[in-house]
């Protein structure tokens, strides 16, 4: 019988084939959780692909007004959030990773604004995170073959939170954070999408007990009882939280929330500072977190051009802000501290041709000096 060259190769690409194929693995979560904790992330645990009964929350609390200034939240985007199939219609679970950001804190300056701990390092943590879940895709495709995948982090319109509680990386406090009982709530969350069944985790506990401490120490009283029929005994009206107000809102801020924030400059961690959760949680060492803007002079804030400020924070979280948010949260930390080295450079902004930052210039002049 003769054979030819082209079934001869033929032949070998199919032994090939089968060869590789017989040396994949069953996907499995061991194998996933093993391979994420070695691509950087300290968390990791695999949801169902399904649609979550929180999601009914979700909507009623959006339908309430509470999502206040982020329309990203609210838009078009709200009906994608019911099931992960609108993002990857092929995908079958959500492989979910926590990756902690907590930091030796550094000492602070007396004066100084202060910046949500997630702001404090020097370059952007979606740049950290992806990097890590490209590395990650890649290690997980060695050992169970091709497949498809969708990376999500906090951009694209998914439920992170509930569905790193379904896969066991912790349960949604009180304060709306998502809690790890070991490490606390100190976590980036990041999620890949794939198209492969890997078997699911089971949600832990809600450990919160009755506790509220995170409620009582909110300086504006964010956090507020869900009347609705669906979710938590607590939720969070972003109408009034400081990390809103410093870093989504556009513009002016309620007068009446101005002195509680404080020398809060951007965002807010009063709610997880308070936390008996996070009395033991760990530091990570990823340079990127490293602490660079943990606090800043709000009168070195304000005199920044905008170009000066695109140069400095443009590759930090601290640019979700903009320029004119800055300026104006740090009227707002000059005006709460009543410094009077500060009139000087409240006083040019309330020449300030936006409409925010003059506001807040001009609240924080009519502030009594301190007496001191």
């Amino acid at each position: 019988m003769r054979c030819t060259f082209a079934a001869v190769l033929s032949w070998r690409s199919s032994m090939i084939y089968m060869e590789i194929a017989a040396s994949r693995e069953t996907p499995s979560t061991g194998c996933f959780v093993q391979l994420a904790r070695e691509c950087g992330f300290e968390l990791a645990g695999v949801a169902p692909a399904l649609p979550l009964n929180e999601f009914a929350f979700y909507r009623q609390w959006v339908e309430a007004g509470l999502a206040g200034p982020m329309d990203y939240l609210t838009d078009h985007r709200l009906a994608a959030r019911a099931d992960p199939r609108h993002l990857l219609p092929s995908v079958r679970s959500v492989l979910c990773m926590g990756k902690l950001y907590k930091t030796k804190e550094p000492d602070l300056a007396s004066g100084n604004g202060r910046v949500s701990r997630y702001a404090w390092g020097s370059g952007d943590y979606h740049d950290v995170l992806s990097a890590g879940l490209k590395r990650l895709i890649a290690r997980l495709k060695e050992r169970w073959g091709d497949f498809d995948h969708r990376i999500c982090v906090d951009t694209a319109p998914l439920l992170e939170r509930a569905y790193a509680q379904a896969a066991g990386l912790g349960w949604i406090g009180k304060n709306t954070c998502l809690i790890n009982q070991p490490l606390g709530s100190w976590f980036f969350l990041g999620e890949i999408l794939v198209s492969v069944a890997v078997p699911p985790d089971t949600p832990p506990p809600d450990r919160c007990g009755t506790c509220r401490r995170c409620i009582d120490a909110c300086p504006t009283q964010a956090l507020v009882p869900n009347p609705g029929p669906a979710g938590p005994a607590w939720q969070l009206d972003a109408r009034r939280c400081i990390s809103t107000l410093t870093i989504e809102q556009r513009g002016a801020t309620p007068e009446p929330l101005r002195a509680p924030t404080g020398d809060l400059l951007f965002g807010c961690d009063i709610c997880q500072e308070v936390c008996p959760w996070n009395v033991r949680a760990p530091s990570t060492a990823e340079p990127t977190f490293q602490p660079v803007n943990a606090s800043i002079d709000p009168g070195e804030i304000a005199s920044l051009t905008a170009d000066e400020f695109h140069a400095r924070f443009r590759r930090t979280p601290l640019w979700r802000a903009r320029h004119a948010g800055m300026l104006r949260n740090a009227a707002t930390v000059m005006g709460n501290s009543r410094d009077p080295r500060y009139r000087p450079v409240l006083a040019r902004l309330a020449q300030s041709a936006d409409p925010g930052v003059a506001s807040h210039a001009n609240w924080a002049l009519s502030r009594p000096l301190d007496a001191g």
